[in-house]
């Protein structure tokens, strides 16, 4: 590296920065790896070269900008005579500046360097546009506007104005390094008209014509503000029960769970995000064996997840191969008895044919729930993960373990004092959420401001597992998850209880099961949503799923016909690394999905880099479970199965999830739907599983 002259560059935004000549040097390095070079002492004689045209040109005064120097990286490589390297910079620079334009198409001014997908979720969903549709806001601006509503609330409990302006900082830097990110409809509203900051409700459902019809406006309300519902239908009597007062008889729960479905196909035309609902049906409903066929159709009830709610009692009733009675939710008595081995085949088999009914072990939400003197536990969110009491509402935020590994001596290592710092970051963010939130209805204000609840996860799992060497399908990988995620709960109560000592606990906190113990702010912190949008926006794996493609073939956006290659980052780092890196190659992976039998590739790297159909089914419930364990709300997580997987397969994931204390199940089996979100080869939207689209 050689002096020079040249000590400072004008970037394309127009900001002037210090001249860095490791850049180049690592540009040409980059470059020349790809076609096959390793020599690094030669990149950087190539750099020198670089600075001498540089100096030729430039006296010292004048400033080059980035264009002007990438051209002269271009000259020296070609005066060198290294014409492959040469053009392997030029298809970079090429590439580099189709996604620029792209963007720019979008009418977003990236001042962060996100990726594409990230660019073209937020000019959709999340910036604010002007009355003509034209965005007029930056990501850094979204942040700076997201950042500085939620510090104020610090102010409404006497927190200087220094101390305020210091926290948004905090805030605004989490989020634009991506280390942290808040459930979208923070993102889109904070700081806006709407200020409707949360992703989760539950709408309870009463078996009568005004409440059932109060719920459907409250839908309404919610959906437009950017939330999902989850519903219990087990309230409603059965279909052909008696209506005393009117003489007829009633139409079931089905029935009225596709005036609900309509109404979201009807609101969501308008909306932000799709409207999605979770309904849940008791196993010991008289209408249960219905519900669970209700979905066998492709395309009927398209805005609702359904879930069985599974009873201890029921299980029990499985193992034994025995009779288990419904309950008339009327009358509370049993009307006639079912073989529960059958019912739950019948589950299996729907599961196993496109992905629904799960299940939701509701005796398990109702042993965890915090508060039970306030009522119990009856339905969840669209997802599952967020178990709520009728008329609660959840914050969610996710940190990226992937931003949480540090390098000691070239050993990655997990890098706790930063995860700690920003846990209890994250905390209290959320808290402040639920202060600045403008609640859609009176009743879910006064219910989520009694337990505060709020539910920290986490994204990137699999992308940390990775920079660790640590393969997902392990044992090694399982230990992880109990690790990070009993750290990530424990240091969550601590900033609970830290809050709590300043602001003072949520309000039925003597009404909760820690009524005996150090006084918390919220009633739960914990929880493992799937992270739809906000990873694709962190460019991080989804919630604590697995990858789901290393590479995987785009369209061009600017409609020019030809298609490009997306790499996972880590993937493409290590491939330039080490040396194997060709677009031939990346077409390749995308073709397959799986590395493990790419021979090109280092059998070390095949060993961690494995996607969600290298890893047996069994295995996936092992991590689920792992999560669980130190999670005080449910965990997101999607069972893959190859196409050929069989229905006893899914019975064994069922039972295992039983036994390891799982709160739900959720299971896809590839292609067993014709609308599928993620495929191989054609365009993918990571991190939304088939029944999650919607979340994050």
């Amino acid at each position: 590296m050689i002096e020079t002259s040249v000590k400072k560059v004008r970037k394309r935004d127009g900001r002037v920065v210090k001249f860095d000549q490791e850049k180049i040097t690592g540009a040409i390095f980059k470059a020349a790896q790809s076609v096959g070079g390793s020599d690094e002492a030669l990149a950087e004689k190539l750099s020198d070269k670089v600075v001498a045209l540089l100096e030729e040109r430039y006296d010292g005064h004048s400033i080059p900008s980035v264009e002007e120097v990438q051209d002269y990286v271009e000259k020296a490589l070609i005066e060198s005579g290294h014409a492959k390297t040469a053009k392997a910079y030029i298809l970079y620079r090429q590439k580099r500046a189709e996604l620029r334009r792209a963007k720019s198409l979008l009418g977003v001014e990236d001042d962060i360097k996100l990726s594409l997908n990230a660019a073209k979720v937020l000019e959709k969903r999340y910036l604010r546009k002007d009355e003509n549709g034209q965005v007029i806001e930056s990501p850094k601006e979204m942040f700076k506007r997201v950042a500085d509503n939620i510090a104020s609330a610090d102010s409404k409990y006497g927190v200087s104005e220094a101390d305020v302006k210091k926290t948004e900082r905090e805030f605004y830097t989490s989020m634009t390094n991506l280390e942290f990110m808040p459930n979208s409809p923070t993102l889109m509203n904070a700081g806006r008209e709407l200020q409707q900051l949360s992703a989760c409700f539950v709408l309870p459902i009463d078996d009568d014509m005004e409440s059932i019809f109060d719920a459907l406006k409250s839908t309404a309300i919610i959906h437009k503000s950017g939330g999902g519902t989850g519903f219990s239908f087990s309230r409603l009597r059965q279909a052909g029960a008696r209506v005393r007062s009117t003489s007829g008889v009633a139409s079931g729960p089905i029935s009225f769970m596709k005036v609900f479905n309509v109404a979201t196909e009807v609101i969501k035309q308008g909306g932000t995000r799709r409207g999605a609902n979770m309904a849940i049906l008791r196993v010991d409903h008289p209408d249960v064996l219905d519900f669970i066929v209700a979905k066998e159709r492709e395309g009927s009830l398209n805005n609702f997840n359904i879930s069985v709610a599974i009873t201890e009692k029921f299980m029990q009733a499985v193992e034994k191969d025995e009779d288990y009675e419904l309950i008339d939710p009327k009358t509370k008595k049993p009307v006639t008895t079912l073989n529960a081995r059958r019912v739950f085949d019948l589950i299996v088999t729907m599961a196993w044919k496109n992905g629904e009914p799960g299940i939701v072990f509701i005796d398990r939400l109702n042993k965890d729930n915090p508060t039970p003197e306030l009522g119990a536990i009856e339905s969840t969110n669209p997802c599952g993960e967020q178990p709520l009491l009728p008329y609660e509402s959840c914050n969610l935020g996710s940190i990226n373990l992937a931003k949480m590994v540090s390098y000691h001596d070239g050993e990655a290592k997990i890098d706790y004092p930063k995860l700690r710092k920003t846990v209890h970051m994250a905390v209290h963010f959320l808290d402040n959420v639920i202060e600045m939130n403008n609640y859609p209805l009176p009743q879910i204000d006064k219910m989520t401001r009694s337990n505060r609840k709020i539910g920290l996860g986490v994204m990137g799992f699999a992308d940390m597992l990775i920079r660790l060497g640590i393969p997902y399908n392990g044992e090694d990988a399982v230990r992880t998850a109990e690790e990070v995620m009993k750290f990530i709960h424990d240091e969550g109560v601590i900033m609970s209880q830290e809050l709590a000592k300043a602001r003072g606990p949520f309000p039925s906190f003597k009404k909760s099961v820690f009524k005996d113990e150090p006084l918390r702010r919220n009633a739960t912190i914990t929880t493992i949503a799937p992270t739809g949008t906000i990873s694709i926006i962190a460019n991080a794996s989804s919630g604590v799923e697995p990858l789901f493609a290393i590479s995987y073939i785009r369209k061009n956006i600017l409609d020019t016909g030809d298609e490009l290659i997306e790499v996972n980052p880590i993937f493409e780092e290590i491939a330039y690394k080490r040396v194997f890196y060709t677009d031939e190659l990346m077409r390749k992976i995308a073709a397959k999905g799986s590395i493990q039998d790419v021979k090109e590739i280092p059998e070390d790297v095949r060993h961690v880099f494995v996607t969600a159909h290298d890893i047996k089914p069994v295995d996936h419930i092992k991590m689920q479970a792992a999560f669980q364990r130190y999670t005080d709300n449910a965990v997101s997580k999607t069972v893959n199965f190859p196409n050929y997987a069989t229905t006893k397969d899914v019975e064994e994931v069922y039972m295992l999830a039983y036994k390891l204390g799982c709160k739900g199940v959720t299971i896809y089996r590839d292609q067993s739907r014709r609308e599928q979100v993620l495929n191989i080869q054609t365009d993918k939207k990571e991190g939304e599983c088939p029944k999650c689209a919607t979340e994050g």
